[in-house]
């Protein structure tokens, strides 16, 4: 539940910045690319602030961590493009119809972002195995072996 509370503030900040860079940007840019340079901005410092805050992962492997962020970035950016584009061939939108387009559009795609980051991105990829009992190795769940199978061989 934590995660979540830590999730959403982190999420909250991050859509705060969009709209301002989308705003600022969209003042002298197509709103395509207004989207894409605030989105790609924010995805960035969203990644990081999450595998850090929400997640608690220091160390590990932040150039991974940010690869696959940059993958739930183009799934985000799918979302926001494409509902930017419905908004414009229906109709002739204001820069107010535009935030609100970008705005429900981003929910969505937070979403999708707290799913991806949990279930992929900044999922435990270590074992849960526990060691047999009768294992000279065998401790909590969560110890590590003072040697490896390969320190072990090689005594």
């Amino acid at each position: 539940m934590a995660s979540l509370v830590r999730f959403a503030a982190i999420g909250a900040a991050s859509t705060l910045a969009y709209l301002l860079i989308f705003l600022f940007c969209r003042g002298f840019m197509d709103p395509q690319l207004a989207n894409f340079l605030a989105l790609l901005v924010t995805a960035v410092a969203n990644t990081g602030a999450n595998r850090r805050f929400t997640f608690g992962i220091q160390g590990g492997n932040p150039v991974r961590h940010h690869f696959e962020g940059m993958i739930v970035f183009g799934i985000g950016l799918l979302l926001t493009s494409g509902a930017l584009a419905l908004v414009h061939r229906t109709t002739t939108p204001d820069r107010w119809a535009e935030v609100l387009t970008v705005v429900a559009a981003n929910l969505a795609a937070t979403a999708v972002r707290f799913l991806l980051f949990r279930l992929w991105v900044f999922r435990d990829k270590a074992p849960h195995t526990a060691p047999s009992a009768g294992s000279h190795e065998a401790g909590t769940a969560g110890d590590t072996p003072a040697t490896t199978s390969t320190e072990t061989a090689a005594s």
